[in-house]
């Protein structure tokens, strides 16, 4: 409709054509490779790490509900970068996966898997939106909304002269109605979605986390993620700006853990986020990179975000059990 109808035998000037025609075709060829990514790139589970062994799987299978397998789920996430918890302030647990949930990991009931860093299951993408194309997700709804902008933009004129009876008596008076109508609509919704989800990104959190806050070992924290507006921008575009605006992979991290703007971590966890520098036993614990080079990983070692003074001074207080803590497994 826009290229035959409203380019080729509506207008009339030339130079106007070509711009139309040059200008469409690269916002949608750019709005059906962000569409592609978002559905075709498979989502992210949590890496062998966060698996329990068979033994763990059968001491918690033997242990009765509470404390005990409670005990056996913190003995299995001590080397783990954990640092959030359930409601009642027990380690997350996927019962159907069988895995200790890795921090902003939420299991989809439709895909029936744990999804790292899950945003929402979406049905217009048929696929979960999380870590792995989160970016892709955003260019989607960006070029999405340009490509109906331009339409709306470049049809507004013809359809004035349509209502004024300004436009030949021809089949293309239809197209130039539905082209204006269809594109302003669409605009409409994608401004309000695309306009939340950069909201979401600038306190980096996911649609989940704004109806739940993340409860952290001491305290829900509902910007407990949020490490400044650069820096939220950074983790999920990158550092390289070059591929800010195309659907290739670039963003911060594993998808495991993440850098938090907390002081005080959880004294029952290890002290470096996944071992990635640690010296110690966690020199073996691996988390499969995603990222275009590895010095994209160098949020989630920012010393001031992983600061762990105070953590000793609370442990005493805190104490390593608590026997009103029970098992809570999370959809």
């Amino acid at each position: 409709a826009y290229v035959t109808q409203l380019c080729l035998l509506t207008m009339t000037n030339i130079g106007e054509k070509v711009v139309c025609l040059v200008a469409y075709h690269i916002f949608f060829m750019l709005f059906i490779w962000s569409y592609w990514k978002t559905i075709f790139t498979l989502p992210m589970n949590p890496s062998k790490e966060f698996h329990l062994s068979y033994s763990d799987k059968e001491s918690l299978e033997r242990e009765p509900r509470g404390e005990s397998q409670q005990e056996v789920l913190r003995r299995a996430a001590k080397d783990l970068p954990i640092y959030t918890r359930t409601m009642s302030g027990a380690i997350r647990y996927c019962d159907r996966c069988h895995l200790v949930k890795p921090d902003r990991c939420h299991h989809c009931s439709v895909c029936d898997k744990c999804i790292l860093k899950m945003d929402h299951h979406c049905p217009w993408v048929n696929n979960c939106v999380g870590f792995s194309n989160y970016k892709f997700f955003l260019l989607f709804l960006a070029y999405s909304l340009l490509y109906c902008l331009f339409i709306a933009a470049t049809d507004l004129q013809y359809f004035i002269k349509f209502w004024t009876n300004g436009l030949p008596d021809t089949q293309a008076k239809f197209h130039i109605m539905f082209l204006f109508f269809a594109a302003a609509m669409f605009s409409v919704s994608l401004s309000s979605l695309f306009g939340y989800h950069c909201w979401l990104v600038s306190k980096n959190k996911s649609t989940l986390e704004v109806f739940r806050a993340p409860i952290f070992r001491h305290r829900t924290d509902k910007n407990g993620f949020s490490l400044g507006f650069s820096k939220n921008l950074r983790q999920v575009f990158g550092d390289e700006k070059k591929y800010w605006l195309l659907p290739v992979f670039s963003s911060l991290g594993d998808g495991c853990s993440f850098p938090t703007c907390l002081v005080n971590q959880d004294p029952e966890q290890a002290s470096t986020p996944g071992g990635l520098n640690s010296t110690s036993k966690n020199e073996n614990h691996l988390f499969p990179a995603k990222t275009l080079r590895d010095s994209q990983s160098h949020l989630l070692t920012d010393t001031p975000s992983w600061s762990e003074t105070s953590a000793e001074a609370g442990k005493d207080k805190v104490g390593m059990s608590n026997p009103a803590l029970t098992m809570e497994n999370e959809t």
